[in-house]
């Protein structure tokens, strides 16, 4: 009964791929493949997978049929979290994905799942990308006000949701947490930020996060151990579309 983690499937069987430099990077030719192929070779039907996010290129569940059951025939129980490209999932209709899809695919967003005497929490979360000015040394000297300004505000509705799933699992006696992110807990200037601290107030074990795409933005944010929590990037191209063992 293992836990593996990856995200940014991007899948597209319906719909038009919109990021077209996909199509150019190495790392994307023929993912789903490769993907499946690794799937089939490391997970059991016991064994649970957790989608981190941007799932599918489809608007609406009707272009994302092919994609879901591409996800469905997958080994393992499914576990999917909302990204920023996830279109079809409107946050305030969780409940009936999962009455929609029961026993074939789960969601993950506002709520929580079992897994050994863990509890799997989770949102989408956010981070500010940008634009930073910086001056001829490389050295930031400000930001986009307007757009760091409205991206506090997603952030803080993000938050409260991730506070949601924590205090739903500790609610049902939990005490043992693995968190997941669709954006990294941090952007490129932080240190921390509202998602590292709540990790670490209900004492997290782990932080699971996706969205950095490319070998520019692999280490956009933590990875490894910070203040007792370890923090992992399951990107799938940064993984190489091999989902990554969290826990056994």
């Amino acid at each position: 009964m293992s836990l593996y983690a990856i995200g940014d499937l991007h899948l597209h069987f319906q719909a038009e791929l919109k990021n077209r430099a996909q199509l150019k990077d190495r790392a994307w030719k023929n993912h789903e493949k490769k993907f499946k192929k690794n799937c089939e070779k490391l997970l059991s039907d016991s064994d649970t997978l957790v989608l981190v996010g941007d799932h599918s290129w489809g608007r609406n569940l009707s272009e994302c049929e092919e994609d879901f059951a591409y996800i469905m025939n997958l080994p393992g129980r499914k576990i999917l979290l909302r990204g920023n490209h996830d279109m079809f999932w409107d946050a305030k209709k969780t409940a009936a994905l999962n009455e929609k899809f029961k026993g074939k695919l789960a969601f993950l967003q506002g709520n929580y799942y079992s897994w050994n005497d863990y509890a799997l929490v989770g949102t989408k979360g956010f981070t500010f990308e940008g634009p930073f000015y910086l001056n001829g040394r490389g050295q930031i000297m400000g930001w986009d006000i307007k757009n760091a300004e409205h991206a506090e505000k997603i952030v803080n509705r993000e938050l409260v949701r991730l506070r949601q799933s924590f205090e739903a699992a500790r609610a049902d006696g939990y005490q043992k947490f693995i968190m997941f992110l669709h954006y990294p807990p941090t952007n490129i200037l932080e240190d921390s930020s509202g998602f590292t601290k709540m990790a670490e107030e209900y004492g997290a074990e782990y932080v699971i996060y996706a969205h950095s795409h490319g070998q520019s933005r692999f280490h956009d944010s933590i990875i490894g151990e910070k203040n007792g929590i370890q923090y992992r990037l399951v990107s799938g191209d940064y993984l190489m579309w091999e989902p990554l063992l969290i826990k056994t």
